[in-house]
């Protein structure tokens, strides 16, 4: 069984309720999908539990590990930038270069995982179809592409056949569900199945607040609440 977790986001409590209950499905295998560590209180120790994994773990960047590699690339909103500072000093520059130098993309059990859609790791797929999607797949040939960044987990099929699966967000979802969210893949079946997890969200949203930084308080209301659209 392999468990794919995207957008963790620094979010501790959150990412080791998703590893204990993805490894009592038989998860043995591992893809993560980006965004490891900006926004939540625990930036180091997320990074520090992921390379506890089994060494066969697929790794790929996300638009954070972009951004904290070249912080001049970044969106310049205050809350962007403030926890971009934050992160970049938690890390320190030789995790900030290792993850920023991570792939882009894997292939994985005849699967095509990416950060937001193959041509962008900022421009995701919608839940609903569009007439974006075939730009979007940028000619991609696997009958499957696994994408977060929107922190919305579904899954549907584009016009042209191929599966579109989010698997949301562990750290951070932005559904109105405040469970941590990820995915499995059984490779037998060839099936991918959606899961939501419980969690102590008020032990991630209290230490931000205690931070008092603008970034802190805008995420630990996201938390709490599950909507980007608050704080």
């Amino acid at each position: 069984m392999l468990a794919i977790l995207y957008d963790i986001h620094g979010n501790r409590p959150a990412l080791d309720a998703v590893l204990a209950d993805a490894e009592a499905r038989g998860a043995r295998r591992f893809v993560l999908g980006g965004d490891y560590s900006a926004f939540g209180a625990w930036p180091v120790e997320c990074v520090e539990r992921l390379r506890e994994l089994p060494a066969d773990t697929t790794w790929i960047r996300g638009n954070w590990e972009r951004w904290q590699a070249a912080p001049d690339a970044a969106p310049g909103a205050e809350v962007i930038a403030g926890a971009n500072a934050w992160v970049r000093a938690a890390l320190g520059r030789g995790a900030v270069d290792e993850l920023g130098g991570l792939p882009t993309s894997a292939v994985v059990d005849g699967t095509l995982f990416v950060h937001a859609s193959p041509v962008s790791d900022v421009e995701p797929f919608g839940a609903e179809s569009s007439a974006d999607d075939d730009r979007l797949l940028g000619g991609v040939t696997q009958p499957r592409v696994i994408f977060g960044h929107t922190h919305l987990q579904f899954a549907r099929r584009s016009a042209s056949g191929i599966e579109l699966v989010n698997p949301g967000s562990v750290g951070e979802p932005w559904d109105g569900d405040v469970r941590a969210a990820y995915a499995t893949l059984d490779p037998n079946a060839g099936a991918v199945a959606l899961h939501r997890v419980a969690y102590d969200v008020e032990a991630a949203a209290a230490p931000l607040d205690a931070l008092g930084d603008p970034w802190a308080t805008v995420t630990a209301a996201r938390l709490r609440t599950a909507r980007f659209d608050v704080g």
